[in-house]
């Protein structure tokens, strides 16, 4: 398992860390991590943008699997479908809860639900399907 220093780490530098995705619960099997709505992560009326919802949900499940799965296999994502069922503003901060629902040898499909953190409605339901792959970089998360 990757601690949440070594996933807040990683991904400082990357997409997860531009829009502002932190993680901070690290289970097997279950992973959370909250992201800011702000300029970053808004479409051009204020509210959360979809596409950065799917993001936040896609790199909980990513992260999750790619936990479970070290050190010898990793993950690319290969199917997202999600629904839009409220909004966020800017100034809210967005939780994703992604629990895995399927464990398989070649593929892990997880759940992820978004939530305002402050008030708890659901924001999306994403489900994720991630293939499992042979790690490339086996050292990456050596130390």
């Amino acid at each position: 398992m990757l601690t949440l220093e070594q996933m807040n780490s990683h991904t400082r530098q990357t997409l997860v860390g531009h829009l502002g995705i932190e993680f901070t619960v690290s289970e097997d099997g279950y992973v959370e991590a909250i992201m800011p709505v702000d300029e970053r992560t808004i479409q051009s009326y204020g509210y959360l943008h979809g596409g950065a919802t799917i993001a936040l949900a896609e790199t909980v499940a990513g992260v999750g699997t790619f936990s479970i799965a070290l050190p010898d296999k990793s993950c690319v994502g290969m199917q997202i479908s999600a629904s839009h069922i409220s909004s966020a503003r800017t100034g809210e901060t967005v939780i994703a809860k992604g629990q895995i629902i399927h464990r398989g040898k070649s593929t892990h499909v997880w759940d992820v639900k978004v939530y305002a953190k402050d008030d708890g409605r659901l924001i999306s339901t994403v489900r994720v399907t991630n293939a499992i792959v042979k790690n490339r970089n086996p050292e990456i998360f050596s130390s």
